[in-house]
């Protein structure tokens, strides 16, 4: 079982996307504490969202009260609600959160059934309920649980000792078997549909990918060399690297025969609608790029963005480490193309900068004075 947490300013958001599961019949509330439904035996979120803010002391001493939590077992457990409702508050017992105020839902949209929790994270006083370790704590309590109630591992579990993919580091020298390491085995393992999204998988690596095209004695000519790239994504001073020389396992055809493949892979097992229910999860509450990826990181998700010379974004790339598939925004609707993203993060960037001004013109009065 995973558990992801994340922390936000306040509770409205997080529940809203938690009740519109529930309105398409993707979703449904198991259990609450100190959380009431209305007379009509439905949850009202905007009053919801007012008791969390109303049982919490009028100062607080953290940033970010609201705490969400999705508790992720294996596709192949077969666990009935009940057990959901146990597990959820044995952890929440664990992790200190158990007589807090909350509400668990139970989400059926994808392959795997899972769990939301949203609570809170400050006591009576205002103060922050401790939380340290707070990572390494959740994992220890999900292997308890697994253990307890016969649960199949967490699957990044067993795959994080398969392989160990490392950036390549031109300065080393050995880059043949730098890029083979990272190479062979991402192909081994991810699913992707264009070359683009090749690009922005080995970019995680600093590795680039080209595609030379011409005519040798006549007849035309493609291959596929890979390069290294620097710190900032820039192609780094060394000579690339033609793909024939890692083998068949690195090769031109390899790579097109999982271009052919993942599309129906990934339609088959819904890993998009895994993807993408993730993505929404973060977008809800992320203000701002840095904290986009910040928060798809707790889903073990990489964002790509690829910009041109005036810094405008003019591509999306998801990578998802836990499904192992990779997918360009326009893959999982308009809504998470590059104008769109271009759109919401040049708003959120000239807001955060009319604050700033506002708050400094409003200093320099006060200074005056």
């Amino acid at each position: 079982m995973i558990a992801n947490i994340t922390t936000g300013k306040n509770a409205y958001g997080i529940l809203n996307y938690n009740q519109l599961k529930v309105n398409k019949g993707k979703a449904s509330v198991l259990s609450t504490r100190l959380i009431f439904e209305d007379p009509d035996g439905k949850y009202n979120v905007s009053k919801i969202a007012e008791e969390f803010h109303n049982l919490m002391p009028e100062c607080i001493r953290t940033e970010k009260p609201i705490v969400h939590i999705s508790l992720n077992p294996d596709p192949k457990d077969e666990i009935d609600d009940e057990l959901l409702v146990t597990m959820a508050e044995e952890y929440l017992d664990g992790m200190g959160w158990g007589k807090q105020p909350y509400i668990i839902y139970k989400h059926t949209d994808n392959k795997r059934v899972h769990i939301h929790i949203v609570t809170t994270q400050v006591d009576i006083t205002g103060r922050k309920i401790n939380d340290s370790h707070r990572n390494r704590r959740s994992v220890a309590l999900t292997e308890e649980l697994e253990k307890k109630y016969n649960l199949h591992p967490a699957k990044e579990r067993k795959q994080e000792t398969l392989w160990q993919l490392k950036p390549v580091d031109y300065h080393r020298g050995d880059l043949k078997n730098q890029i083979a390491a990272v190479v062979k085995p991402a192909l081994t393992m991810y699913r992707f549909q264009t070359m683009g999204e090749l690009r922005a998988l080995l970019s995680l690596y600093r590795i680039g990918v080209e595609e030379p095209q011409g005519s040798r004695a006549g007849r035309p000519y493609h291959g596929l060399v890979y390069t290294v790239l620097d710190e900032n994504g820039k192609k780094a001073p060394v000579t690339p690297l033609k793909a024939s020389s890692l083998g068949d396992d690195a090769s031109l055809k390899k790579v097109e025969t999982i271009l052919a493949s993942s599309g129906a892979k990934i339609k088959a097992a819904n890993l998009h609608k895994m993807t993408l229910h993730h993505v929404e999860e973060a977008l809800i509450v992320a203000s701002s790029e840095e904290e986009l990826r910040k928060r798809l990181k707790t889903h073990h998700i990489d964002l790509f963005l690829r910009r041109n010379d005036q810094n405008r974004i003019t591509g999306v790339t998801f990578i998802d480490h836990e499904n192992r598939c990779v997918l360009n925004g326009s893959r999982l609707g308009k809504e998470y193309s590059a104008n769109t993203f271009n759109e919401r993060f040049s708003v959120a960037k000239e807001t955060r900068e009319t604050s700033c001004q506002v708050k400094k013109e409003s200093n320099i009065k006060l200074k005056k004075r």
